[in-house]
């Protein structure tokens, strides 16, 4: 499977990242084990997840994710092989923060969670506009240098903030964040667009998007209202029921059909063929929806189809 280098890290990374929320939430640990043996056996090697994954689930504390991959991998043995990126900020119960003396603690519970010493990739998972730019990234210079963490990236900030804290960490030789994480994908286009994707450019910022597959929409799952009762997450599909979210699956359609694979398949890979992106995150609760991401890295998206899918998602 091609590799793509993580804008200016030395992370190699398979063209699709499985999307670590699901562990613990819709999820057992069995079954968790299950799909992430065959998503590495299938070629892929970086798995996302964050501190507060799955902590909006009845019963949980937060951590849950973390919890399970690193049972995983202590039973894998494979750590060197895996890429794994986790996340701080989101509230786990003190509200959100990047103070320096917050993410210095959080990152031990992470790194216990994972049951490894070091995080290859940490993400600012929301910002904290309470905390100073300098002080955040002192908190990853600091970890850093003690071998904790090995890179750090962004996701939530608006395009200032990022751009603030790029412009900042490159005048006082702090460590930058080189890899940014939006929401995007065929029907969410605008904010990214629109506010940060110039910066991702001019700064040679890797980036990987969440929501890739608009909570399953773009699956083509959901294509009414008696479908929203589908899954747990089909409360959130409503507002895609509306006549662009519609030309959006029909040109899915076309083009799954074309090349004989699932519309999910062609919205991950117009994601892995768009020009500012390193790869889509995703995830699947069953070992059968595996094949929608094999299929998509593997899948040659015609300069014909990717332009039937951009007018069909005009904003």
């Amino acid at each position: 499977m091609e590799k793509r280098i993580l804008g200016k890290t030395d992370l190699n990374i398979a063209p699709i990242v499985f999307g670590g929320n699901v562990f613990g939430w819709t999820i057992d640990e069995q079954k968790s084990f299950e799909i992430l043996n065959q998503f590495v056996e299938s070629g892929f090697n970086f798995i996302d997840t964050a501190d507060v994954y799955s902590r909006w689930a009845p019963g949980n504390k937060g951590g849950e994710s973390e919890t399970i991959i690193g049972n995983w991998l202590k039973k894998q043995n494979k750590r060197h092989d895996i890429i794994i990126a986790t996340k701080v900020g989101s509230d786990m119960g003190q509200g959100k923060s990047l103070r320096k003396d917050y993410i210095i603690n959080e990152v031990e519970h992470s790194l216990s969670r994972l049951q490894t010493d070091y995080i290859d990739l940490y993400f600012s998972h929301y910002d904290d506009e309470n905390t100073p730019v300098e002080e955040t990234l002192s908190a990853y210079e600091t970890l850093i240098k003690a071998g904790k963490i090995r890179w750090i990236g962004a996701s939530n900030f608006s395009a200032d903030r990022l751009k603030e804290s790029l412009v900042y960490a490159t005048e006082h030789s702090l460590p930058r964040y080189e890899v940014y994480q939006p929401g995007y994908n065929l029907y969410d286009r605008e904010n990214f667009e629109q506010e940060h994707e110039k910066i991702c450019l001019d700064y040679g910022l890797g980036v990987v998007t969440y929501y890739s597959l608009a909570s399953g929409f773009l699956t083509g799952k959901y294509r009414s209202e008696d479908d929203l009762n589908k899954s747990q997450r089909g409360g959130g599909i409503k507002k895609f029921l509306n006549e662009r979210g519609f030309k959006i699956l029909a040109a899915l359609d076309e083009v799954a059909e074309k090349h004989h694979v699932e519309p999910a398949s062609v919205a991950l890979a117009w994601l892995i063929y768009h020009p500012s992106i390193t790869a889509p995150i995703a995830s699947v609760t069953d070992l059968s929806q595996l094949k929608s991401f094999t299929d998509a890295a593997n899948l040659k998206l015609s300069p014909e189809d990717i332009s039937l899918l951009d007018k069909a998602s005009i904003y």
